[in-house]
C-alpha cells in the first residue's frame, strides 16, 4: 500500500480538472474548439490522469436508472438471486473466471478482500451472446438445456414449439446458441439479474451508449497527443474488449479489521490496467480518492452534477511512453448510505498490440520505458492471477 494520509480537500491540493468533451461528439465543431479542447485534456492527463467529464450527452434519465437499478438489485434481491449469476471459476457450470456476480469480500485488490459487492460484464465473445443470461434463463438451461433457453425466451416457460432465430423449428441436437460450457477464462457469457425486469435492457442502451462517448473520448486523446494519425487510438478499440462493472458499497464500520487491511477498505489502491475508465457514481462524497501528484496525500473525487470522472489506465500510459499517468485510486466509503457507481471500462481490443508510439518516445527522452504486449494476454494474465482491481 501507499501512503495511508487521510484524504485532503484543503486549497493546497488542486481539484480535478473539467473537461467540456462537446467539441469531439459534434462533426461541426470548429478546428479551434477542438483545440481548446485537447489542450485541456492534455493538461489534466499529464498532471493528474484524473478529470470530469462534462457535455457528455449522456441523457440524464438513462444514468439516472442505471444506478437505480444497480441499487434495487444490490438491496432487494434475494440470497438465491444473487447465488444463480455468481461467477464461477473456468470449467464450472457457465462460469469463465470473470462475468458474473461477486460477493462481498470476493474481490481482492493487491491481494486484500474488499468490501463491496459486483457484477462485471465484458464484450460478448460472439454478437450472438449480445443478450447474455439472466438467473432463470441458466436454470432453464441446467434443467431443460439449449431448447429450455429457447422456449423461456419465446413463450415463458418450458412448453411450447422450439424455433431457431428464423423462425424455423429446431432438430434435435441442434445448439441454438452456437457454444456451451466448459468456458476458458474470459470466453463465458454474461450473467444479468431477473430482478428489476428492465435490468438487462436499460445495461445494454447504456454499453451502446458508452462505447460512441469512449470513441469521443479517444479521438480527442489522440488530439490531445499530437499524433499524425490522430484517429489511432479509436482505431486499436474499434472492437473494444469493453469492460462494466455495477458496484455497491456499504459503509464501513468504524475501527473494523486495521483500517485498511482486510475487510477494513471499500476498495484497495490500485491502478487501472486498461485504455480508460469512464464512471458514472451516485451522489456519495468523500469515497472515491485519488492519490495526488507525488504519492503525497490523496484528493477527493466527489461526484460533480451531470459529470463522469474518467481517468486513464495502464496501458494508455504504456502508449504514451509514461507521458500521461495511469493514477492510483481507491475508495473508502465511510460516509452515510449504501453507494452505487457504475464504471465502464473503454479497453483495446482484445489481439491489440501496444507499445511506446514514437512520437511519445521522442517527447519523454528517446527511451522506451515499456515493451510490446497483447491487450488480450495482459487481461488474462490479471484475470487469471486474481489480480481483478476495478472498483471506483
Amino acid at each position: 500500500m501507499g501512503s495511508t494520509t487521510d484524504p485532503t480537500t484543503d486549497a493546497s491540493h488542486p481539484s480535478l480538472p473539467l473537461i467540456d468533451i462537446s467539441p469531439f461528439l459534434s462533426s461541426s465543431s470548429s478546428p479551434s474548439a477542438l483545440t481548446a479542447c485537447a489542450t485541456s485534456l492534455s493538461t489534466a492527463c499529464t498532471t493528474h490522469g484524473f478529470f470530469y467529464l462534462t457535455h457528455h450527452g449522456l441523457p440524464p434519465a438513462l444514468t439516472a436508472r442505471v444506478l437505480s437499478l444497480a441499487r434495487t438489485f444490490f438491496t432487494t434481491a434475494t440470497p438465491l438471486e444473487k447465488r444463480l449469476i455468481t461467477r464461477q471459476a473456468p470449467g464450472h457450470g457457465y462460469g469463465d473466471g470473470a462475468r458474473g456476480y461477486q460477493p462481498p469480500g470476493s474481490n481482492l485488490t493487491a491481494g486484500q478482500r474488499d468490501a463491496h459487492e459486483a457484477i462485471d460484464w465484458y464484450r460478448p465473445v460472439l454478437p450472438a451472446e449480445e443478450p447474455g443470461l439472466t438467473g432463470k434463463e441458466l436454470t432453464f438451461l441446467r434443467i431443460y438445456g439449449e431448447y429450455g433457453l429457447v422456449r423461456l425466451r419465446q413463450h415463458g416457460g418450458a412448453d411450447g414449439p422450439m424455433l431457431d432465430a428464423d423462425g424455423n423449428p429446431l432438430r434435435l441436437g441442434q445448439d441454438a446458441r452456437g457454444r456451451v460450457p466448459p468456458f476458458a477464462l474470459l470466453q463465458g457469457v454474461n450473467l444479468w439479474p431477473d430482478r428489476p425486469a428492465e435490468f438487462r435492457d436499460v445495461y445494454q442502451v447504456y454499453v451502446r451508449e458508452m462505447l460512441a462517448l469512449g470513441e469521443g473520448v479517444l479521438r480527442a486523446m489522440g488530439w490531445a497527443l499530437g499524433l499524425r494519425d490522430r484517429e489511432f487510438l479509436v482505431g486499436r478499440s474499434r472492437q473494444s474488449f469493453w469492460v462494466m462493472r455495477a458496484i455497491g458499497y456499504p459503509p464501513l464500520v468504524e475501527g473494523g479489521a486495521g483500517g485498511e487491511g482486510e475487510g477494513g477498505i471499500s476498495c484497495g489502491e490500485h491502478t487501472d490496467y486498461g485504455c480508460l475508465t469512464l464512471l458514472l457514481a451516485d451522489e456519495t462524497r468523500g469515497a472515491l480518492q485519488v492519490q495526488a501528484r507525488g504519492g503525497e496525500g490523496w484528493i477527493v473525487a466527489d461526484p460533480v452534477e451531470g459529470a463522469l470522472v474518467v481517468n486513464i489506465g495502464d496501458m494508455m500510459e504504456r502508449w504514451t511512453n509514461g507521458l500521461w499517468r495511469s493514477t492510483r485510486h481507491r475508495v473508502v466509503h465511510r460516509g452515510d448510505g449504501f453507494r452505487v457507481s457504475v464504471p465502464f471500462f473503454v479497453e483495446p481490443d482484445f489481439e491489440a498490440r501496444v507499445r511506446p508510439l514514437e512520437e511519445c518516445v521522442r517527447r519523454s527522452g528517446g527511451v522506451e520505458r515499456w515493451g510490446e504486449v497483447v491487450y488480450g494476454e495482459h487481461l488474462l494474465g490479471k484475470v487469471g492471477g486474481n489480480f481483478y482491481e476495478g472498483g471506483k
